[in-house]
């Protein structure tokens, strides 16, 4: 690498370039610790300095080899050394404690590396989660998606380990709190809701909550990896279906309203959808790490790593878009107050930092949700064809994944890391793919019946006759976002599974065809998904349903299908997720999701709006795996209605011989 360096330099030297060695490896760092892919070099537009073939050359060289240096180091510190040293810092802050979500400061749910402080402290990576530490005691909160993997990555001598809503941590504090116990937090990384419930917990021990001036982990965290790097780059209207000037109107009407002079979004997803914009910050979600002011004119201040700003994006974002570093947001809100306006902040969401240097400046806060997630999550025309399209194509590459599949795995010898990879492979021979939507999940036999179960190379399982194999994925276009799960039997997996299986194929149907009227909210329509297990007394621990967004977040709000209340109806061009399922422990799991659209539909005998949904995703059923004996008449007509619909579909745009296979994979049952 010292010859590339020395390369560089020369090169620099020989331009007479302002540009220095230490700025370039700084690029490459953020580059290299964002999700932009290796053959991407897109980046080297954000290096001002005439680029030449062998200058080119040497700067992918020397990323790779920067990657290389990187993985090679070895700075492994014990589960104890590290809490040790974090409550050193907690004692030298005046702190008898520290509370810390798994969030950054956009609370998203992909997490740039430099942001993962939960993780690095506890060892858990999983996507949901809370710690607590005093200084005598520590826990580890999720949900019950990771209880097992939470048992498997967590030093338990040093942590107790918590289910996030059956203790959550403001009832485990309270327990062990004293008064005039301090307990710390970064205020960047809660929102202002969340701390009010603990402000309120720990002042009723006696104790106080106190904002930190720097969060007490990047302390000790020697080798933190860099913020991420990447270039914004435009969305273009062929894919956002509408200008950015024009949905800047929309959100400003809101404001006018509410008579707010300006709102402070914090979400890269709305300032994304907003401008027009991606990015590549973070994994899954193309997303540019930015906070934005849309001011009542219809004026935004975009606030980033200016690094990522090419000229291509400045001619994309016009005048009214003006481009500040992160670090100019507070002189910017200082201008706010000065104006004596209502100041919009989403307290769900944006961090209490802001609440807290509004009010401390004496500015007029104005709460109310982000208004840009209602607008984002109803799709347009444009949005809605290109995302039915990246489905048809998504479509065709689970075929050819299917066929491949059923010829493989009676061989015994595919584990899950490799038919996640082959899926992927698929997906990756079409021009518009960029990236998975998330992780997938790939999980066979006791493997399947961990929700959210992530293969590691530790975990992976060879697939075995008699198994059931729950592949969960999608895949990030330019025109849409997809995602899908199916349940796959090698082999006879027996009885009670094909039971399993069918009854959560009968809760996804009673979904998929159901009429509701205009109003409707997701908490409302959930039990269909769920009464065909009900009636045996099963039932599974996720929701049944997620908002999907137009190249995005796979995981999109506000709308969603769940026993937890909502007060969100469900809206013509919303996409939305269809996945009932079922987890045995230790033997397998279920799961059938499609993608589908909120539509208005016509009933002659309705005396009001109805609604129902478009399915668009396109995929067959392991057939083999259903028991007709328990279902209606009418749920296998809509099965071979459906399997009809994915024949016609993809038949024409397959290989022959996956064709043919199709065919096979779509036949009626009776």
């Amino acid at each position: 690498m010292d010859n590339l360096k020395r390369n560089i330099e020369s090169f620099l030297q020989d331009a007479n370039s302002s540009l220095t060695l230490e700025e370039i490896l700084s690029v490459i760092d953020g580059v290299n610790a964002s999700s932009l892919a290796l053959n991407d070099t897109s980046w080297l537009n954000m290096l001002s300095i005439e680029k030449t073939p062998p200058l080119e050359l040497n700067l992918l060289n020397l990323r790779r080899a920067r990657i290389i240096e990187i993985e090679g180091s070895d700075n492994v510190e014990t589960s104890k050394t590290k809490v040790d040293k974090l409550r050193t810092v907690l004692r030298e802050m005046n702190v008898n404690g520290l509370i810390l979500p798994r969030a950054d400061e956009h609370q998203g749910e992909y997490l740039p590396s430099s942001s993962e402080r939960l993780s690095w402290i506890t060892g858990f990576d999983g996507s949901a989660g809370f710690v607590v530490v005093l200084e005598d005691s520590a826990a580890v909160f999720t949900d019950g998606r990771y209880t097992l993997q939470i048992l498997q990555q967590v030093d338990q001598n040093h942590f107790d380990i918590e289910h996030i809503t059956e203790n959550p941590p403001i009832k485990w504090l309270e327990k062990r709190i004293s008064k005039g116990d301090r307990i710390g937090f970064d205020p960047w990384l809660h929102s202002a809701d969340a701390l009010r419930q603990f402000e309120s917990s720990i002042e009723s021990k006696g104790g106080k909550l106190v904002a930190l001036d720097a969060n007490p982990i990047d302390q000790i965290w020697k080798d933190r990896p860099s913020a991420p790097l990447s270039p914004i780059v435009p969305h273009h209207l062929s894919y956002s279906g509408k200008p950015s000037a024009e949905k800047r109107k929309v959100v400003c009407e809101v404001l006018r309203q509410n008579r707010e002079g300006a709102v402070i979004l914090t979400s890269p997803e709305s300032i994304a959808w907003l401008l027009n914009i991606r990015g590549a910050d973070v994994s899954r979600t193309p997303l540019p790490l930015s906070f934005a002011i849309l001011n009542e004119n219809e004026h935004v201040s975009l606030f980033t790593d200016i690094r990522k700003v090419t000229n291509l994006v400045t001619t994309h974002l016009g005048n009214e878009v003006s481009i500040f570093p992160f670090n100019d947001i507070g002189q910017q809100i200082d201008s706010l107050v000065n104006r004596d306006i209502k100041i919009r902040i989403d307290p769900k969401s944006n961090p209490a930092w802001f609440e807290r240097y509004i009010d401390t400046n004496k500015g007029i806060v104005s709460y109310g949700e982000d208004p840009v997630l209602a607008l984002k999550a109803i799709k347009n025309s444009i949005e809605l064809t290109g995302t039915r399209n990246a489905h048809v194509r998504d479509g065709v590459a689970f075929a050819r994944f299917l066929h491949w599949f059923e010829e493989k795995a009676s061989v015994g010898k595919l584990d899950e890391i490799g038919v996640a990879n082959q899926l992927k492979s698929y997906r990756e021979e079409d021009p518009l793919y960029k990236d998975q939507s998330f992780d997938a999940i790939s999980g066979s036999g006791p493997n399947g019946a961990i929700v959210h179960y992530r293969v590691s190379p530790a975990t992976n399982r060879i697939l075995r006759k008699g198994d059931l194999y729950l592949i969960d994925s999608g895949a990030q276009y330019l025109d849409g976002t997809t995602d899908i799960t199916r349940t796959l039997a090698i082999g006879d997996p027996g009885d009670e599974a094909r039971d399993r299986f069918t009854r959560v194929l009968k809760g996804h149907i009673g979904l998929a065809t159901q009429k509701f009227p205009k109003g409707t909210t997701g908490s409302q329509i959930d039990v269909l998904a769920r009464a065909p297990l009900w009636s045996i007394g099963a039932d599974f621990d996720h929701g049944t349903g997620h908002g999907v967004g137009s190249y995005l977040g796979v995981h999109e709000g506000p709308q969603r299908i769940s026993k937890t209340p909502s007060s969100v109806a469900l809206q013509p061009g919303m996409i939305i997720s269809n996945e009932p399922g079922y987890y045995k422990k230790s033997s397998y799991g279920i799961r059938l999701e499609n993608l589908v659209v909120v539509q208005a539909v016509n009933l002659e005998s309705a005396d009001r709006e109805m609604l129902g949904f478009e399915t668009i995703t396109f995929a067959p059923f392991d057939n083999s795996m259903i028991d007709a004996s328990l279902l209606t008449h009418l749920e296998i007509e809509w099965i071979n209605s459906y399997h009809a619909s994915v024949r016609q579909t993809l038949g024409p745009l397959l290989p022959p011989e996956v064709a043919s296979w199709l065919e096979k994979a779509t036949m009626k049952i009776q």
